[in-house]
């Protein structure tokens, strides 16, 4: 929990004083922000673990900042006076992890605070799981395409096709799929 790197947002500046006093003694960095234009500033240069937002505040407000960290894969949770439900549902909508009513005792706010840390954390996971097996998938195209050109071109079933394209890479000392875009482009 010391190097979790938290963004605290709020146009109040007691509020957002004592919340940060407190998380900074419960053990996290913490950055803070007076604005969402502020807080876009701060997430330009550093990446936090979790943004807690509030939801009203002068300029943007805090469902627009949410929706913007969203686009960007911040995880965020919102810290708000208002519990009406239609506040709670655009806050879902928008994408928060969470959703906690001021006034608050920090040591209270702690455990929901890890289970949103823990959430995004798992979020990043998938995140990252996607972007690999979109690449494989990507890749996979590649060397199945040049598979396919080997096979028409020298009469060759599927397996010797592909047994041709690894000799080339071995031959060349590159990766078969190094070898597989080159000859898809036709630089063979």
């Amino acid at each position: 929990m010391s190097q979790t790197h938290l963004l605290l947002v709020d146009d109040d500046l007691l509020i957002l004083r004592t919340m940060a006093r407190g998380l900074r003694e419960a053990g996290y960095r913490l950055s803070e922000a007076e604005s969402a234009e502020e807080a876009m500033q701060i997430c330009a240069e550093t990446r936090p673990d979790l943004a807690i937002l509030d939801i009203r505040m002068r300029g943007l407000s805090g469902l627009e900042l949410g929706r913007w960290l969203a686009r960007r894969d911040i995880s965020f949770l919102f810290l708000t006076a208002y519990d009406d439900p239609a506040f709670v549902r655009e806050a879902r909508e928008a994408g928060a992890l969470g959703y906690l009513v001021k006034p608050l005792d920090v040591p209270r706010v702690i455990p929901s605070l890890e289970t949103a840390l823990a959430r995004a954390r798992e979020l990043a996971g998938l995140r990252e799981s996607e972007e690999k097996l979109v690449a494989a998938l990507k890749n996979s195209r590649e060397i199945s395409t040049a598979i396919g050109l080997l096979m028409e071109r020298h009469g060759k079933s599927a397996e010797q096709a592909f047994e041709m394209l690894r000799e080339q890479a071995r031959d060349q000392r590159r990766k078969v799929l190094d070898v597989a875009r080159a000859l898809v482009a036709g630089e063979d």
